[in-house]
């Protein structure tokens, strides 16, 4: 029998009230802790909301990617991708960003919350240039709220462990996934092979 949740008041009453430490770790603007936390992260999942929907992005690059300008503005690089843009998309449209970090072997994360605004400066996008190659655009992140999560849910996941692993080829591969969604009018063998190339040669 389902029993769902329909207000507030009951769900506050199935939980309790949260602890005190989980209220006390929330901040308007970054710590020297959770700037640390930051400049060690090469990982993020970027959460924006538009009109087409929610949309969950990652982002990565080597440690100290994100750059901290101030302890309330971070500037990302928009590195290369598929140019899907959504995450781009739904921030035209509605600025509000989540941003989840993760610093390997750390099972702590860090959550930013705030609004951003796509940036195009020639010269902020060519600092952060690697092999001659800029970013199209850079986020611009104004901070609202800042706070690191509790190891619980990577302790669980043991999301660091090697023994937990999973061997690439025991899952379907990337070009297999791409032939069964599109119905085999994309992908197969012949991606795989090609993306293997491709990838190390457009990272930037």
């Amino acid at each position: 029998m389902s029993r769902p949740i329909t207000n507030l008041a009951a769900l506050e009453a199935l939980y309790g009230e949260p602890a005190a430490p989980s209220i006390a770790k929330e901040v308007p603007a970054l710590t020297a802790g959770y700037r640390a936390l930051i400049e060690a992260s090469p990982f993020f999942v970027l959460a924006t909301s538009g009109p087409g929907g929610l949309d969950a992005s990652p982002r990565g690059d080597g440690p100290g990617f994100v750059r901290v300008a101030d302890d309330r503005t971070l500037l990302v690089p928009d590195r290369r991708g598929n140019n899907r843009i959504d995450s781009l998309r739904n921030i035209l449209a509605d600025p509000r960003v989540g941003l989840l970090f993760l610093v390997p072997g750390l099972n702590e994360t860090l959550r930013v919350n705030g609004t951003a605004v796509i940036d195009t400066d020639p010269t902020l996008c060519g600092s952060f240039a690697i092999d001659g190659k800029a970013p199209k655009s850079v986020l611009v992140v104004t901070i609202e709220t800042v706070f690191f999560q509790c190891a619980r849910a990577l302790l669980r996941s043991r999301l660091w462990d090697p023994a937990a692993q999973v061997e690439r080829n025991s899952l379907p591969s990337v070009g297999a996934l791409l032939a069964e969604a599109s119905a085999g009018r994309e992908g197969g063998d012949a991606y795989d092979r090609s993306l293997a190339e491709r990838i190390p040669k457009t990272l930037y």
